[in-house]
Protein backbone atom coordinates (compact mmCIF):
# COMPACT_ATOMS: atom_id res chain seq x y z
CA UNK A 1 0.00 0.00 0.00
CA UNK A 2 1.38 2.93 -1.31
CA UNK A 3 0.25 5.04 1.91
CA UNK A 4 -2.05 5.68 4.79
CA UNK A 5 -5.54 5.17 5.01
CA UNK A 6 -8.90 6.24 6.47
CA UNK A 7 -11.53 4.15 5.23
CA UNK A 8 -14.86 4.48 6.55
CA UNK A 9 -17.68 1.74 6.85
CA UNK A 10 -20.77 2.92 6.89
CA UNK A 11 -24.85 2.29 5.59
CA UNK A 12 -27.77 4.22 5.56
CA UNK A 13 -28.92 1.73 7.98
CA UNK A 14 -28.75 -0.58 10.58
CA UNK A 15 -28.50 -4.00 10.34
CA UNK A 16 -26.64 -4.54 6.74
CA UNK A 17 -23.77 -6.36 7.79
CA UNK A 18 -21.39 -2.79 8.64
CA UNK A 19 -19.82 -3.84 12.09
CA UNK A 20 -19.12 -7.39 10.53
CA UNK A 21 -17.75 -5.68 7.19
CA UNK A 22 -15.27 -3.28 9.74
CA UNK A 23 -13.85 -6.44 12.26
CA UNK A 24 -13.41 -8.73 9.50
CA UNK A 25 -11.43 -5.84 7.32
CA UNK A 26 -9.09 -4.81 10.14
CA UNK A 27 -8.39 -8.45 10.65
CA UNK A 28 -7.46 -9.04 6.82
CA UNK A 29 -5.48 -6.08 6.93
CA UNK A 30 -3.48 -7.44 9.99
CA UNK A 31 -2.83 -10.35 8.36
CA UNK A 32 -1.54 -8.94 5.46
CA UNK A 33 0.93 -7.42 8.48
CA UNK A 34 -0.63 -3.96 8.09
CA UNK A 35 -0.69 -1.80 11.35
CA UNK A 36 -4.25 -1.49 11.51
CA UNK A 37 -6.85 0.37 14.07
CA UNK A 38 -11.03 0.26 14.13
CA UNK A 39 -12.14 3.40 15.39
CA UNK A 40 -16.06 2.15 16.65
CA UNK A 41 -17.81 5.45 16.44
CA UNK A 42 -21.20 4.09 17.03
CA UNK A 43 -20.85 5.79 20.59
CA UNK A 44 -24.57 4.85 21.66
CA UNK A 45 -23.94 1.66 20.77
CA UNK A 46 -20.38 0.30 20.36
CA UNK A 47 -20.13 -3.64 19.80
CA UNK A 48 -17.22 -4.43 17.44
CA UNK A 49 -15.15 -5.38 20.38
CA UNK A 50 -18.05 -8.03 20.94
CA UNK A 51 -16.03 -9.68 18.17
CA UNK A 52 -12.32 -8.44 18.36
CA UNK A 53 -12.36 -9.24 22.60
CA UNK A 54 -9.22 -6.99 23.01
CA UNK A 55 -8.39 -6.06 26.53
CA UNK A 56 -9.08 -2.53 27.10
CA UNK A 57 -6.19 -0.99 28.69
CA UNK A 58 -6.54 3.08 28.33
CA UNK A 59 -9.82 4.75 29.61
CA UNK A 60 -10.43 8.62 28.96
CA UNK A 61 -13.03 10.47 30.19
CA UNK A 62 -14.11 13.10 27.32
CA UNK A 63 -15.37 16.59 28.27
CA UNK A 64 -17.06 19.35 26.07
CA UNK A 65 -17.47 22.78 27.08
CA UNK A 66 -21.03 24.26 27.73
CA UNK A 67 -21.48 28.15 28.97
CA UNK A 68 -21.73 29.01 32.69
CA UNK A 69 -23.15 32.51 33.47
CA UNK A 70 -21.62 34.82 35.95
CA UNK A 71 -24.82 36.85 37.50
CA UNK A 72 -23.34 39.58 38.92
CA UNK A 73 -21.70 40.53 35.50
CA UNK A 74 -24.75 39.77 33.71
CA UNK A 75 -27.06 42.85 32.24
CA UNK A 76 -29.84 40.57 30.50
CA UNK A 77 -29.28 42.25 27.38
CA UNK A 78 -30.45 38.81 25.69
CA UNK A 79 -27.33 39.09 23.06
CA UNK A 80 -26.27 35.23 23.94
CA UNK A 81 -29.75 34.29 23.00
CA UNK A 82 -29.95 35.55 19.87
CA UNK A 83 -26.62 34.20 18.91
CA UNK A 84 -27.63 30.74 19.84
CA UNK A 85 -28.82 28.61 16.77
CA UNK A 86 -29.71 25.28 18.82
CA UNK A 87 -31.79 27.42 21.97
CA UNK A 88 -29.54 26.22 24.60
CA UNK A 89 -29.50 30.16 26.19
CA UNK A 90 -32.94 31.12 26.90
CA UNK A 91 -33.93 34.56 28.92
CA UNK A 92 -36.14 34.15 31.94
CA UNK A 93 -36.71 37.79 33.86
CA UNK A 94 -33.62 39.22 32.14
CA UNK A 95 -31.27 36.60 33.37
CA UNK A 96 -30.28 33.57 30.70
CA UNK A 97 -31.17 29.86 31.40
CA UNK A 98 -28.58 27.75 30.20
CA UNK A 99 -29.79 24.33 28.82
CA UNK A 100 -26.68 22.21 28.36
CA UNK A 101 -28.38 19.54 26.63
CA UNK A 102 -28.99 21.29 23.52
CA UNK A 103 -25.40 23.19 23.84
CA UNK A 104 -23.26 22.40 20.59
CA UNK A 105 -20.35 23.51 22.46
CA UNK A 106 -19.84 26.66 19.44
CA UNK A 107 -18.52 29.23 21.68
CA UNK A 108 -20.83 31.79 20.33
CA UNK A 109 -22.05 33.36 23.03
CA UNK A 110 -18.93 33.58 25.14
CA UNK A 111 -17.01 35.72 21.88
CA UNK A 112 -20.52 37.67 21.43
CA UNK A 113 -21.20 38.50 25.51
CA UNK A 114 -20.55 42.08 25.70
CA UNK A 115 -20.26 42.04 29.50
CA UNK A 116 -18.01 38.60 29.42
CA UNK A 117 -20.32 37.66 31.68
CA UNK A 118 -20.10 34.09 30.03
CA UNK A 119 -17.42 31.25 30.36
CA UNK A 120 -16.87 27.77 30.04
CA UNK A 121 -17.85 25.51 32.01
CA UNK A 122 -16.80 21.20 31.31
CA UNK A 123 -19.42 18.91 30.85
CA UNK A 124 -18.59 15.11 31.06
CA UNK A 125 -19.86 13.56 27.81
CA UNK A 126 -18.32 10.04 27.84
CA UNK A 127 -15.45 7.71 27.83
CA UNK A 128 -13.04 6.57 25.13
CA UNK A 129 -11.75 3.33 25.01
CA UNK A 130 -8.01 1.67 23.73
CA UNK A 131 -6.48 -1.58 23.21
CA UNK A 132 -4.30 -3.97 21.82
CA UNK A 133 -4.81 -7.53 20.48
CA UNK A 134 -3.98 -9.64 17.23
CA UNK A 135 -2.09 -6.65 15.37
CA UNK A 136 -5.43 -5.16 15.73
CA UNK A 137 -5.48 -1.73 17.74
CA UNK A 138 -9.23 -0.98 18.94
CA UNK A 139 -10.39 2.25 20.35
CA UNK A 140 -13.91 2.84 20.87
CA UNK A 141 -16.31 5.27 22.58
CA UNK A 142 -18.73 5.11 25.05
CA UNK A 143 -21.47 8.58 25.36
CA UNK A 144 -22.71 8.97 29.11
CA UNK A 145 -26.20 7.97 29.20
CA UNK A 146 -28.37 10.74 28.89
CA UNK A 147 -26.26 12.89 26.73
CA UNK A 148 -28.42 13.49 23.52
CA UNK A 149 -24.85 14.67 21.73
CA UNK A 150 -22.54 12.41 20.27
CA UNK A 151 -20.14 13.89 17.54
CA UNK A 152 -17.55 15.93 20.32
CA UNK A 153 -17.23 12.11 21.23
CA UNK A 154 -16.52 10.88 17.92
CA UNK A 155 -14.78 13.87 17.33
CA UNK A 156 -12.74 12.72 20.04
CA UNK A 157 -12.16 9.41 19.62
CA UNK A 158 -11.09 9.92 15.86
CA UNK A 159 -7.76 12.26 17.19
CA UNK A 160 -6.70 8.45 17.92
CA UNK A 161 -4.32 5.85 16.45
CA UNK A 162 -2.77 8.20 13.99
CA UNK A 163 0.17 5.99 13.83
CA UNK A 164 -2.00 3.60 12.42
CA UNK A 165 -1.38 2.45 8.36
CA UNK A 166 -4.76 1.86 8.05
CA UNK A 167 -7.67 3.21 9.88
CA UNK A 168 -11.04 1.61 9.62
CA UNK A 169 -13.96 3.74 10.91
CA UNK A 170 -16.86 1.56 12.02
CA UNK A 171 -19.75 4.47 11.33
CA UNK A 172 -22.80 4.16 13.15
CA UNK A 173 -25.72 3.53 10.99
CA UNK A 174 -28.10 6.15 8.93
CA UNK A 175 -27.15 9.67 7.77
CA UNK A 176 -27.05 11.76 10.91
CA UNK A 177 -24.57 14.08 12.79
CA UNK A 178 -22.90 11.08 14.40
CA UNK A 179 -22.51 9.90 10.58
CA UNK A 180 -21.35 12.54 9.01
CA UNK A 181 -19.01 13.30 11.78
CA UNK A 182 -17.27 9.69 11.23
CA UNK A 183 -16.68 9.95 8.12
CA UNK A 184 -16.09 13.48 7.76
CA UNK A 185 -11.85 14.11 6.72
CA UNK A 186 -12.31 10.06 5.23
CA UNK A 187 -9.94 9.18 2.28
CA UNK A 188 -13.17 6.96 1.00
CA UNK A 189 -15.80 4.90 2.38
CA UNK A 190 -17.78 1.83 1.85
CA UNK A 191 -21.19 1.74 1.79
CA UNK A 192 -22.59 -1.26 2.92
CA UNK A 193 -26.15 -2.19 1.64
CA UNK A 194 -29.03 -5.01 1.66
CA UNK A 195 -30.52 -5.87 -1.57
CA UNK A 196 -34.49 -4.93 -0.36
CA UNK A 197 -36.73 -1.74 -0.60
CA UNK A 198 -35.67 -0.16 2.76
CA UNK A 199 -31.78 -0.90 1.96
CA UNK A 200 -32.64 1.05 -1.70
CA UNK A 201 -33.81 3.41 0.35
CA UNK A 202 -31.31 4.17 2.83
CA UNK A 203 -29.00 3.91 0.33
CA UNK A 204 -29.81 6.65 -1.79
CA UNK A 205 -29.77 8.36 1.54
CA UNK A 206 -26.08 7.96 2.31
CA UNK A 207 -25.17 8.36 -1.38
CA UNK A 208 -26.36 11.76 -1.24
CA UNK A 209 -24.40 12.08 2.14
CA UNK A 210 -21.27 10.86 0.88
CA UNK A 211 -21.33 13.18 -2.40
CA UNK A 212 -21.81 16.02 0.05
CA UNK A 213 -19.19 15.31 1.78
CA UNK A 214 -17.02 14.94 -1.34
CA UNK A 215 -15.60 11.44 -0.01
CA UNK A 216 -15.57 8.56 -2.87
CA UNK A 217 -17.19 5.91 -1.98
CA UNK A 218 -18.23 2.48 -3.61
CA UNK A 219 -20.70 0.19 -2.40
CA UNK A 220 -21.06 -3.79 -0.63
CA UNK A 221 -24.19 -5.64 -1.02
CA UNK A 222 -24.56 -8.04 1.87
CA UNK A 223 -26.83 -11.12 1.87
CA UNK A 224 -27.19 -10.50 -2.13
CA UNK A 225 -28.73 -13.19 -3.10
CA UNK A 226 -32.04 -13.10 -0.53
CA UNK A 227 -33.52 -9.80 -2.27
CA UNK A 228 -33.60 -8.18 -6.15
CA UNK A 229 -31.30 -6.70 -8.54
CA UNK A 230 -32.52 -2.94 -7.77
CA UNK A 231 -28.95 -2.43 -6.08
CA UNK A 232 -27.16 -3.01 -9.09
CA UNK A 233 -30.09 -1.29 -11.06
CA UNK A 234 -29.43 2.31 -8.77
CA UNK A 235 -25.40 1.64 -9.24
CA UNK A 236 -25.38 1.15 -12.95
CA UNK A 237 -27.90 4.46 -13.20
CA UNK A 238 -26.28 6.56 -10.89
CA UNK A 239 -22.66 5.13 -12.26
CA UNK A 240 -21.29 4.26 -8.39
CA UNK A 241 -18.65 1.64 -7.76
CA UNK A 242 -20.09 -1.85 -7.03
CA UNK A 243 -16.72 -3.32 -4.72
CA UNK A 244 -18.07 -6.58 -4.24
CA UNK A 245 -21.37 -8.74 -3.40
CA UNK A 246 -21.69 -11.08 -0.50
CA UNK A 247 -23.93 -13.61 -0.60
CA UNK A 248 -25.73 -15.00 2.67
CA UNK A 249 -24.60 -17.56 4.32
CA UNK A 250 -25.91 -19.88 7.33
CA UNK A 251 -22.55 -20.73 8.36
CA UNK A 252 -21.46 -17.17 8.67
CA UNK A 253 -24.62 -16.08 10.11
CA UNK A 254 -24.20 -19.47 13.07
CA UNK A 255 -20.90 -18.16 13.61
CA UNK A 256 -21.80 -14.70 13.87
CA UNK A 257 -24.40 -16.16 16.59
CA UNK A 258 -21.06 -17.14 18.43
CA UNK A 259 -18.74 -14.29 18.02
CA UNK A 260 -16.58 -16.27 16.13
CA UNK A 261 -17.46 -15.58 12.29
CA UNK A 262 -14.50 -13.84 11.32
CA UNK A 263 -12.07 -16.48 10.37
CA UNK A 264 -15.31 -18.50 8.53
CA UNK A 265 -16.27 -15.46 6.60
CA UNK A 266 -12.55 -14.84 5.36
CA UNK A 267 -12.45 -18.83 3.94
CA UNK A 268 -15.45 -18.53 2.67
CA UNK A 269 -15.60 -15.07 0.31
CA UNK A 270 -11.71 -13.91 0.06
CA UNK A 271 -12.41 -12.41 -3.26
CA UNK A 272 -14.24 -9.45 -0.91
CA UNK A 273 -11.65 -8.87 1.19
CA UNK A 274 -9.62 -8.94 -2.20
CA UNK A 275 -12.03 -6.04 -3.67
CA UNK A 276 -12.12 -3.97 -0.08
CA UNK A 277 -8.48 -4.28 0.14
CA UNK A 278 -8.01 -3.13 -3.68
CA UNK A 279 -10.54 -0.54 -3.12
CA UNK A 280 -8.75 0.98 -0.14
CA UNK A 281 -4.91 0.76 -1.78
CA UNK A 282 -6.65 3.50 -4.48
CA UNK A 283 -7.36 6.28 -2.34
CA UNK A 284 -3.79 5.50 0.15
CA UNK A 285 -1.52 8.24 -0.22
CA UNK A 286 -4.11 11.17 -1.00
CA UNK A 287 -3.06 12.91 2.09
CA UNK A 288 -7.09 13.24 3.47
CA UNK A 289 -5.90 11.52 6.81
CA UNK A 290 -3.11 12.62 7.38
Amino acid sequence: MAGRVHIAIASGKGGTGKTTISVSLANWFAKLGRKVALLDCDVEEPNANLFLKTEIRVRETIYTPVPGVDEDRCTGCGRCEEVCNFNAIVIIQKKPLVLPDLCHSCGGCIMECPEKAIYEVQKEIGILEEGYNDGIIYAGGRLKIGQPVAPPLIKALKSNCYSADVRIIDAPPGTSCPVVESLRGCDCAVLVTEPTPFGLNDLKLAVGMARRLGIPFGILINRSDIGNNSIIDYCREENIELIASVPHSRLIAEAYSRGDFIDEFHSSFPHVFDALTAFAERYSGTGRSS
